[in-house]
């Protein structure tokens, strides 16, 4: 079914217009009370919210012949929203007073609106429009501190973003001309009868841009980097959100575009998945700054989330699994860099004692990373179950050794962060951050409740 009605893009219009409004009094406000622009922000993130509940009550369709309202766009949205107002809540107490404190929100709003769109896109004109968008804001969020690891995160963000971005509209263009359309429908017709070595050609130029904002190999060099260099209630940002729109995007293309015949498309992604999780977790063994260690964690947990998309249309799980890991992943992840926004440490062992120190952070923090291997009752527990099942059941049986081995593995490195929280030494002393240790509690009951009511959660989706 198709329409042409603006109400259809109500939780985008709500964000948009908080990220207008907010940019617009944040212009006039004394720095004081640049607060008010966040308190813009979360209202129009709760609106968007709640229309995009209204929204996923009504049945599939297509509006303005290029944005897709089904089950992957209605996830997407709400995934989205809700980690995006998870970050405002922990920038609160980081930014206040900032000189650009509006203009960090309203960043945040547009990085989110564009990885809304990169998820419901349905055309491929409309997907580069919000890769823009979803890049643009998160490279000056990447440098927002002003220092020299920042200003280095933010150059390397922006020229991997731009030279990836490039080849990205270089396939664009390719399967253009050899599709004869850039709507995804009919894109898909046309690919079938095109020749197959311009259409493999396109589709991994096309595939750059997407795995970069993925995180996955091989354009993930930025990770580490930015998630280091950042503030970290923006690596928190940049790590969680845009993978969201970025993995909806990847399997709206794998189902909608990509032709079954030409290339063997579902290969080439098994094999990116599969060096993804094993260069990730090698990468972070080594590790003993706690937000390269999360940034490597979130490369391997990308290389799990392209296992659904490797088996899509192959098997009734793939969108499930997909969907539910986007949720239980965010959520989880956001917990673990709470806790580390709220220690204010980002070395190994400077979290030495903070089971004596705060228990309650100790706890959050060893539930969310037990959580990131795949440890019940957890929600990513239930997603990595999921992805097992949907690999085996797409005929990508080898994929799910390597998963699993990958999952068995990730044990050690993250058992250097936890075992030193119950050390009887104490390196470290002050208290922890009050409101970011709130929302790090709050997530990881989120993480756990999620895994607990999967069921439920899943019969919704």
């Amino acid at each position: 079914m198709m329409n042409e009605n603006p109400a259809e893009l109500l939780p985008e219009l709500c964000v948009l217009a908080g990220a207008v409004i907010g940019l617009l009094s944040g212009s006039f406000l004394p720095r004081a009370r640049q607060w008010i622009v966040a308190v813009l922000g979360a209202v129009a993130l709760v609106a968007g919210l709640v229309t995009a509940a209204v929204a996923a009550r009504r049945p599939d369709l297509m509006t303005f012949e290029a944005f897709m309202l089904d089950p992957v766009t209605h996830v997407t949205r709400i995934v989205v929203l809700a980690a995006t107002l998870i970050v405002l809540a922990l920038a609160v107490g980081q930014v206040r007073g900032h000189r650009r404190e509006s203009e960090f929100y309203v960043l945040i709003l547009l990085t989110s609106l564009g990885t809304v769109t990169l998820g419901a896109a349905s055309d491929l004109l409309v997907l580069v429009a919000a890769y823009l968008l979803a890049s643009i804001p998160a490279y000056a969020l990447a440098g927002f501190g002003k220092d020299a690891p920042g200003t280095e995160a933010a150059l390397k963000y922006f020229l991997v973003g731009a030279l990836l971005g490039i080849v990205m509209l270089t396939g664009v263009t390719l399967l253009y001309g050899v599709g004869r359309s850039t709507s995804y429908e009919l894109l898909r017709n046309g690919l079938q009868t095109a020749p197959a070595g311009a259409v493999a050609a396109g589709v991994v130029a096309l595939l750059a841009g997407l795995l970069f904002k993925a995180g996955a190999v091989p354009a993930h060099f930025w990770v580490p980097d930015v998630t280091e260099g950042a503030p970290r209630v923006i690596a928190a940002f940049v790590t969680t959100v845009p993978k969201i729109g970025a993995f909806a995007a990847l399997y709206r293309v794998a189902v909608e575009v990509l032709p079954p015949n030409t290339i063997d498309w579902p290969l080439l992604i098994a094999v990116v998945a599969a060096a993804t999780m094993t260069l990730g977790n090698l990468a972070a063994f080594g590790q003993d700054n706690v937000r390269r260690l999360l940034a490597y964690s979130t490369i391997s947990q990308a290389g799990y989330l392209l296992v659904p998309i490797a088996v899509a249309g192959r098997t009734d799980l793939a969108e499930p699994t997909l969907l539910f890991y986007l949720g239980a992943y965010a959520v989880t992840n956001l917990g673990a860099f709470a806790v580390v926004i709220a220690a204010g440490h980002d070395e190994l062992p400077a979290y030495a004692g903070l089971a004596r120190r705060s228990p309650l952070l100790a706890v959050s923090l060893v539930i969310c990373l037990l959580g990131l291997i795949g440890t019940p009752p957890t929600a990513v527990f239930v997603g990595k179950l999921l992805m097992f099942g949907a690999a085996l059941d797409g005929g990508y049986a080898w994929l799910a050794v390597v998963a699993a081995l990958n999952s068995v593995a990730s044990v050690f490195y993250y058992l250097r962060w936890i075992v030193p929280v119950f050390s009887r030494t104490t390196t470290q002393t002050g208290s922890p951050t009050p409101s970011a240790g709130l929302i790090a509690c709050i997530t990881t009951a989120a993480s756990l409740l999620l895994g607990i009511v999967s069921g439920v959660v899943l019969t919704i989706v």
